[in-house]
């Protein structure tokens, strides 16, 4: 297994985008762009395919490490860790504030009728078949 494969296969279980894992990689102090990620998750028959060095590696999970459970001077609950993404809070906090927007045609009409409850009536009739059976 490659250095590039598990990248990709820790991209994909924690659910990261790319952003995310510039920010987890900002966190010891790595940069690197988006376009040098794009190219670690490119297959490898294709041009501008890029082996993920251990360095790179290395500094991610150190990144990840801090970004699930916090620094050694300021830990995280466990608790904590688990319902949010802290690194998503820090790199975008006026999105995070934001109420969900909708689209203005969407606000004009309305899409569900009202419920009417009615009180339950049998319209159940004794059916009547060709061989001459009742239900």
């Amino acid at each position: 297994m490659t250095n590039n494969d598990i990248l990709k296969k820790l991209r994909v279980a924690l659910m990261l985008r790319d952003t995310d894992i510039e920010a987890i990689m900002s966190l010891v102090d790595f940069k690197i762009s988006t376009s040098e990620l794009g190219a670690f998750f490119r297959s490898e028959d294709h041009p501008k395919y890029m082996e993920c060095g251990d360095q790179i590696l290395r500094n991610f999970l150190n990144g990840l490490i801090i970004y699930t459970r916090g620094t050694k001077e300021a830990p995280k609950k466990p608790a904590e860790a688990l319902q949010q993404k802290p690194v998503m809070a820090k790199a975008r906090p006026e999105q995070a504030k934001k109420e969900p927007s909708t689209s203005s045609h969407l606000k004009s009409q309305s899409y569900k009728k009202p419920f009417k409850k009615t009180p339950y009536k049998s319209d159940l009739s004794p059916v009547a078949y060709k061989n001459k059976k009742k239900s």
